[in-house]
């Protein structure tokens, strides 16, 4: 054997040996990659959601999420904490509400941006939803009903005494 064919020979065992192991670190890598686009878009479509129907237990958390999820997104870091900044006040007015709710599109597109959707999913798209009419009257009953019931039971509520303890 010359030595030409040794080092072939070593250099084809080494391609055994490592080959595989390149492979399963590209193929974590990917799979990580994938999973972060994957938690991203669910926060997107959380946050898109919300648009409609105003806070929910999932647009909550994923807005408390954002920190971890785009950590290595500033621009979206950013649009978030301009976003929180304005929650914080204490009885905001109309102009104010004005503000968070512009807040709440920039973040969105900022968002959209960061997942590839710049062209497709515009300022336009994203302040204007769609709701049929038909389901905001059914919101609408649903939040007078409500409303009607917590007042029959604060009226039955105040018709029986209250004991002492």
């Amino acid at each position: 054997m010359t030595c030409f064919q040794v080092v072939i020979t070593i250099i084809n065992i080494i391609a055994v040996i490592v080959a595989p192991v390149i492979a399963v670190v590209i193929a974590q890598k990917l799979q990580d990659r994938a999973e972060k686009r994957k938690d991203k878009l669910q926060i997107f479509k959380i946050l898109m959601t919300a648009r409609i129907y105003g806070w929910t237990v999932d647009s909550v958390h994923a807005l408390n999420v954002i920190d971890i999820v785009f950590s290595d997104d500033n621009l979206v870091l950013s649009a978030w904490k301009d976003l929180n900044d304005k929650y914080h006040t204490s009885n905001p007015d109309l102009q104010h509400l004005k503000k968070i709710e512009q807040a709440q599109f920039k973040l969105l597109e900022t968002i959209a941006n960061a997942l590839g959707y710049k062209d497709k999913i515009t300022w336009e798209t994203i302040q204007n939803p769609y709701v049929p009419d038909g389901f905001l009257n059914q919101l609408e009953a649903q939040k007078k009903s409500q409303q009607a019931y917590l007042e029959v039971l604060t009226k039955m509520g105040s018709m029986f005494p209250k004991e002492s303890i």
